[in-house]
């Protein structure tokens, strides 16, 4: 059973066509990772998914209901949450004002004190640093604050752009392990976007090839990573 399903998805930016009629589906509690080079349309997708962005037509179900152009709080309400590319903290607020500004559609007191107490056991450093203003943070420790703070909405599908970006590479592999255990422990399905396409066909249940705004290839990571010329393009050969 799918979660999240999108279909023949078409956004433009002016008159520049960015995703040309794209169609995929995230599983209940899966892995599903998008590969491509910069300018395929990959974080495009994810800004339309989550309301930021309005497509010109396409569907994209979320549970069945059709969520194509509501307004971003409202998905995030419904059950998505989006860790932006670039992270996109609030700077000069602390790790924790930052984690309570992630459950802000939320009225229960005592939940969302439990959830910082959760994501805090998920990434340790931020208990360590939770009175610390987030713009003082290491990149990685940025970036474990981006998806805590998306987790604080109690999503149901989380969307993750680019979480190895402008990560220290010792860090990267720790950022992809939290990933699993995310999905793993909390039952979340998760949808990734990721430039370092090894790691995230490594953690992935499955993939799509996105190029110029299309989808090429589509299947499980094994079949991905054998394909000649997805090894060529984004594997190193």
């Amino acid at each position: 059973m799918s979660v999240l399903s999108v279909s023949g998805l078409v956004v433009s930016y002016g008159s520049i066509r960015a995703l040309q009629g794209i169609s995929f589906e995230v599983p209940q509690g899966k892995i599903v990772t998008l590969v491509g080079a910069n300018g395929a349309g990959k974080s495009t997708a994810l800004r339309t998914i989550s309301g930021i962005l309005k497509p010109v037509s396409g569907r994209i179900a979320f549970q069945g209901e059709n969520i194509a152009g509501l307004p971003a709080h409202k998905i995030v309400a419904r059950g998505i949450a989006h860790a932006p590319e670039g992270r996109m903290i609030f700077s000069n607020l602390t790790v924790l004002e930052n984690l309570r500004m992630g459950a802000y559609l939320r009225r229960d007191r005592a939940g969302i004190a439990d959830d910082i107490r959760r994501v805090c056991a998920i990434f340790p450093r931020l208990a360590e640093r939770e009175m610390q203003a987030a713009g003082t943070l290491s990149g990685g420790e940025q970036q474990m604050l981006a998806i805590a703070r998306a987790l604080m909405s109690r999503p149901q599908c989380l969307l993750l752009d680019e979480p190895s970006l402008g990560i220290a590479p010792i860090l990267v592999r720790a950022i992809f392990e939290k990933i699993v255990e995310i999905n793993r422990e909390w039952g979340l399905s998760i949808l990734l976007v990721e430039q370092n396409a090894n790691f995230a066909l490594q953690v992935s249940h499955y993939g799509y090839v996105l190029e110029s705004g299309r989808i090429l290839l589509s299947g499980p990571p094994s079949a991905l990573r054998e394909n000649a010329a997805v090894r060529a393009a984004y594997l190193g050969g």
